[in-house]
């Protein structure tokens, strides 16, 4: 947990308004250490590869990641973060069943104790939020037969503003103080570290955690900055690989990009973090939350929920509480997923399980459906006549003869658990549904979508009915046919669809599911279904659309969301300045941070679109961004890479015809600090 006082530590500008002390940098997420180790690169995939000691810690803990909550994505330092609160969430894990699903951990984040230590030196937990103290918490965790965590830092300060007291020199009795509270899981942070070398001030809180004799889950908490994949694995029992996680996509997506490459680093007893999770905060949607979960369990993540739970929809309880992608992470092997193959957004992951299985996860980065295909044997089974292929979230076993295929869904994640079967012929055949792209809808005008579906069994998929459900009141007509008697293995039925959306119905998105209907050779029914989604649009106006002025279909950013006819600002939406490039100002344009991508309808009615851009000027000479538009999924334009010291540049692109129209902005290649990027009076001729 780092806060963020007017600076973007990692994601966005550092830029600090006032004079600070050097505790309260510390408090806002910049440390003590030199310049260079707060900005590192990221994890270098060469170093994942090195050898890692033996882990040496006692109790043989957390054999599997740790699975619980923490309040900290949800509640920060509000005070609303209170006894009851933790009580009520250790009620929920019994009454929504995330108990039964796996979850132990009740964990406290910073703002627990008071702002100052007692008279011997002790932590003093805060009465107003711990009326009780902290044992008495625990020791209502722990009757419900769940475990208790709290959080301190590897510093003087923790990382909240406040100053509330950290561990560094004082761990052994600040260990003690724990273990007599019936802790039983610590994370130990990074903030106000005084510059002390991390792996000693790690290692001493190990020393001292070891002494109390009390088995306790030690999660090291310092971001990444001193590869602790390298040396950590006889000191905790899990360490962060990266920054903070937020609740927004690209966040997500960059955390886990970083993640990936460190698989051989993780195993039993000491695992990779790459931070809690987000599901149920609101700033992604279901479909993105489910390849959250699913990307942080084949990643072998620790799985602490980070969501309110007391005002959790039904939704986000069904995604944390899926045992067959639980399973995944907490497998007795523990091995972290590899990345098999990815390509143009598309990723294949491949994750060994004990007994000899494998699961697959197919990863759609990308704003449009994708087809990602691999095999069996690519996933590392042996050869057979056929496969048992459990899809992880429609629950549904089918079989197949090798291929190991699905249409996913724009940021979607389908997730397969493979093994040879002898008696692969028992199950109905794996029959794949897709689609050729999202459609774009004009209320009250048709049109067109193209579904396949693909027989990937050995069996033949028999009374066949695809189906194209939407919303009350539109039309769905299948110009070909939609039916099959049967289909055999290998083949694939393809049907032409108009779709049509009543006039005046508002622009958006609207759900579009596409089903097939079949049965096997031995009359069991089998149903799989692509939740699609149509975008309803409006055209764009004759002659000059300034993109501030339109709606967009998508909008992704690197840190907080994009903002129109301002820069990006903080974190906060509202909170940029007029846009300035070199010096210019703008009075339209975008303001975005990198990695971003918002895409435009243009119906086909557009001919060019013309920006001046470049890195705004509340970044100082710091920062570096590409600039790109794509027109239908094609590059039509870049403009290079562009510094903080640059003045704005004119990229332009003819877009004739096409029916989107994305603008891109990438890191430059070295990371995304100080990224605030503009596209000043950026506008289309129609």
């Amino acid at each position: 947990m780092r806060v963020h006082i007017r600076t973007t530590h990692r994601r966005g500008q550092r830029r600090i308004v006032g004079a600070l002390s050097a505790a309260l940098l510390c408090a806002a997420g910049v440390t003590a250490l030199p310049a260079a180790a707060r900005t590192p690169a990221g994890p270098d995939p060469a170093d994942a590869a090195r050898p890692t000691p033996a882990p040496r810690l006692p109790g043989g803990l957390a054999k599997t990641p740790p699975m619980g909550f923490n309040n900290w994505n949800s509640t920060h330092c509000r005070a609303e973060f209170n006894e009851d609160m933790v009580k009520g969430i250790a009620d929920l894990f019994l009454a929504k069943g995330l108990k039964d699903a796996g979850y132990q951990y009740v964990n406290l984040d910073d703002c627990w104790a008071l702002p100052e230590r007692d008279g011997d030196g002790r932590l003093v937990p805060d009465p107003k939020r711990f009326p009780h103290g902290i044992k008495a918490v625990a020791d209502y965790v722990h009757a419900k037969g769940l475990k208790f965590g709290i959080y301190t830092s590897a510093g003087t300060k923790t990382c909240n503003e406040a100053g509330f007291p950290g561990g560094l020199g004082h761990e052994t009795s600040d260990a003690r103080q724990f273990a007599d509270w019936g802790v039983d899981y610590l994370k130990y942070d990074n903030c106000n570290n005084q510059g002390v070398d991390a792996q000693q001030r790690y290692r001493t809180m190990r020393d001292a955690l070891k002494a109390t004799g009390r088995p306790i889950v030690y999660s090291i908490c310092e971001w990444g900055e001193n590869k602790p994949w390298e040396w950590a694995s006889d000191v905790g029992h899990l360490w962060r690989t990266t920054g903070d996680i937020s609740d927004s996509w690209s966040s997500m997506l960059d955390i886990a990009k970083q993640n990936l490459p460190l698989a051989p680093s993780a195993g039993p007893g000491h695992w990779n973090d790459p931070d809690m999770l987000e599901v149920g905060n609101g700033g992604m949607t279901d479909t993105e939350y489910r390849s959250h979960f699913s990307l942080w369990s084949m990643m072998s993540a620790p799985l602490l929920i980070g969501s309110d739970l007391r005002k959790a929809a039904p939704e986000t309880f069904e995604i944390l509480s899926n045992k067959d992608v639980i399973a995944l992470d907490q497998d007795a092997l523990g091995k972290q997923a590899t990345v098999l193959k990815t390509e143009s957004g598309r990723w294949t992951l491949v994750k060994e399980l004990a007994g000899g299985e494998r699961a697959v996860a197919l990863f759609n980065e990308t704003d449009q459906p994708q087809r990602i295909t691999t095999t069996a044997r690519d996933a590392g089974l042996p050869q057979a006549a056929g496969y048992r292929l459990r899809d992880l979230w429609q629950h549904r076993d089918t079989h197949t003869t090798g291929t190991v295929s699905a249409t996913v869904p724009a940021h979607g994640t389908t997730v397969y658990r493979i093994a040879a079967d002898a008696h692969w012929a028992d199950h109905p055949p794996a029959v794949e549904t897709g689609t050729d792209r999202t459609p774009l809808v004009e209320a009250g005008a048709a049109a067109g979508l193209r579904s396949t579906v693909r027989n990937l069994g050995g069996t033949p998929a028999q009374h066949l009915t695809v189906t194209l459900k939407a919303p009350r009141g539109w039309r769905t007509e299948p110009t070909s046919p939609a039916t099959a008697r049967a289909l055999p293995g290998g083949d694939t039925l393809t049907t032409g669809w108009r779709i049509t959306a009543p006039a005046g119905t508002a622009p958006g998105a609207y759900a579009l599911p596409l089903t097939a209907d079949y049965r096997s050779p031995g009359g069991k029914r089998a149903t799989t279904t692509l939740p699609g989604t149509a975008h309803v649009v409006v055209p764009p106006p004759s002659g000059t659309a300034y993109a501030a002025e339109l709606p967009w279909l998508s909008a992704a950013n690197g840190w907080g969301p994009v903002e129109r006819n301002t820069s990006v600002g903080e974190r906060d939406a509202g909170d940029g300045r007029p846009i300035s490039i070199g010096g210019t100002g703008f009075a339209k344009g975008l303001g975005v941070h990198a990695a971003s991508a918002v895409g435009f309808y243009t119906g086909g009615r557009c001919t060019a679109f013309s920006a001046r851009v470049g890195i705004d000027d509340e970044s100082g000479d710091r920062g570096s961004a590409g600039f790109e538009v794509w027109a239908d999924g094609r590059r039509v334009a870049a403009g290079g890479t562009l510094t903080g010291a640059d003045p704005a540049h004119t990229i332009s692109a003819r877009v004739a015809g096409a029916e989107s129209v994305r603008l891109v902005v990438t890191d430059g290649g070295d990371g995304i600090d100080y990224d605030h990027a503009d596209w000043g009076d950026a506008k289309f001729s129609c």
